[in-house]
């Protein structure tokens, strides 16, 4: 690792730490020219995934763009940005369960829809509204009817009920 002080890269690891999640490494390294001290983090590099919008084209998938939707979504509710980052998290590792290197932004949706749905009832209709392309008050009132009707799945019931 570079020395972010003198650009050498003879260091050597002080101490190590698994994060509170456990999917970081937080180092600490000293530089054995400078003495100076400074901290790294270790996360697993993951295949590139790519998503498949609605018009055809593909993008690389963003786990900040997918954690800034589901924030947007449960603005000003008593979720926490731990459970958040849970939801994307969750998707993450069903989604290299899979093995698929590409995901239709729908399949995606209806990941993010199935845990809102068990996180945050307004959260969830909130996102509904979105990806489902709501244009008018009748489809937000004949969601939150079906809401009242639907039980919440756990993720691994919803993946039995796919279409």
């Amino acid at each position: 690792m570079r020395c972010p002080k003198c650009g050498t890269l003879d260091d050597k690891v002080i101490d190590s730490r698994l994060s509170k999640d456990g999917a970081t490494i937080r180092r600490r390294r000293e530089c054995l020219d400078c003495q100076s001290r400074f901290t790294t983090y270790e996360v697993l590099e993951r295949n590139e995934l790519r998503v498949i919008k609605r018009d055809g084209r593909h993008e690389v998938f963003e786990r900040t763009k997918l954690l800034g939707s589901i924030a947007k979504a449960s603005e000003k509710r008593s979720v926490t940005l731990e459970a958040m980052e849970n939801v994307v998290e969750d998707i993450l590792q069903e989604i290299e369960n899979s093995q698929e290197r590409e995901i239709s932004s729908k399949h995606l949706g209806a990941l993010v829809m199935a845990r809102l749905h068990a996180l945050d009832p307004v959260a969830y209709v909130r996102y509904a509204s979105v990806y489902r392309q709501f244009q008018e008050v009748g489809d937000f009132i004949e969601e939150i009817e079906s809401l009242g009707r639907r039980v919440a799945l756990t993720p691994d019931q919803a993946e039995l009920f796919k279409k």
